[in-house]
């Protein structure tokens, strides 16, 4: 789902662009919200399999342990130095764990396909290598807004 993005029609990405750029990113920042209310964000990286953003977490980290108790986020994903070249996509809803917790490989259907994105955008690899201390987590986003400030020179 695409939030309305009244003043940013003009430069939101389109579907292609979104799933293009997500493609090729590897980096989100995942906000997350304490018992207490307090936010907290954290660098982490992903998969994107055209509808679901896939997040390979630690397991003894305070994201994991904040999305256990709730699980609603926002994600960004960003990119450019210069003004004119910024661009992004923020991805909101609630995570869904998907998997043994930490992930040590065993069979789950589910985790196949997002797996080898992983494995070949973060790793160069054919399958994904297990280390017994990170499991999945996915984000089917509620809401998506974008942005290309590339857009903006030929307005």
């Amino acid at each position: 789902m695409t939030v309305a993005q009244r003043h940013g029609r003009r430069i939101m990405m389109t579907p292609a662009e979104l799933d293009s750029f997500l493609a090729e990113q590897r980096t989100c920042r995942v906000a997350t919200v304490s018992a207490d209310g307090r936010p907290h964000v954290s660098a982490l990286w992903f998969a994107w399999d055209g509808s679901s953003l896939w997040l390979y977490s630690l397991t003894r980290s305070r994201r994991w342990a904040e999305l256990r108790a709730d699980p609603r986020v926002a994600i960004v994903v960003d990119d450019g130095e210069e003004y004119g070249e910024l661009r992004g996509v923020e991805l909101s809803g609630t995570v869904t764990f998907v998997g043994e917790a930490p992930r040590t490989g065993e069979p789950c259907p589910e985790l196949d396909a997002p797996e080898q994105l992983f494995a070949a955008k973060n790793f160069g690899l054919d399958t994904m290598p297990h280390d017994g201390r990170h499991a999945w987590m996915r984000l089917t986003p509620d809401a998506v807004a974008s942005w290309d400030f590339r857009k903006l020179a030929g307005l």
